[in-house]
């Protein structure tokens, strides 16, 4: 009797969150509007793709936020650590900038 009350508690369930998604849906004009773009229609598809020259740029931008996640708490504790922690910030500012060096080196910068 036990699987019968907790089948009937998931049934219910289900149909009630069927009925409330069906209650606050926007109406079928709502979706037809297409997105405000300055008052201009837009010109290619939301889902498109990017052309390939992105993907290094978005690379070393991503190298410069794991910098910045890994600088914030240092920033913290660099007083309490000593000249360990400014020589190991310095090594992996090292390693960073080697990263940009052979990215610009590669040709990730240039737009031609």
């Amino acid at each position: 009797m036990g699987a019968l009350a907790a089948l009937a508690a998931v049934v219910l369930l289900a149909a009630g969150g069927y009925a409330f998604a069906r209650l606050v849906r926007l109406a079928p004009t709502a979706r037809d509007v297409l997105p405000f773009l300055s008052g201009g229609s837009p010109a290619e598809h939301a889902v498109s793709r990017f052309h390939v020259r992105w993907y290094p740029i978005t690379m070393v931008f991503l190298a410069f936020d794991m910098e910045m996640v890994f600088m914030y708490p240092w920033t913290l504790v660099v007083k309490e650590v000593g000249t360990t922690a400014v020589v190991e910030m310095f090594a992996f500012l090292a390693v960073l900038f080697a990263g940009v060096w052979y990215a610009r080196r590669e040709g990730v910068f240039r737009w031609t």
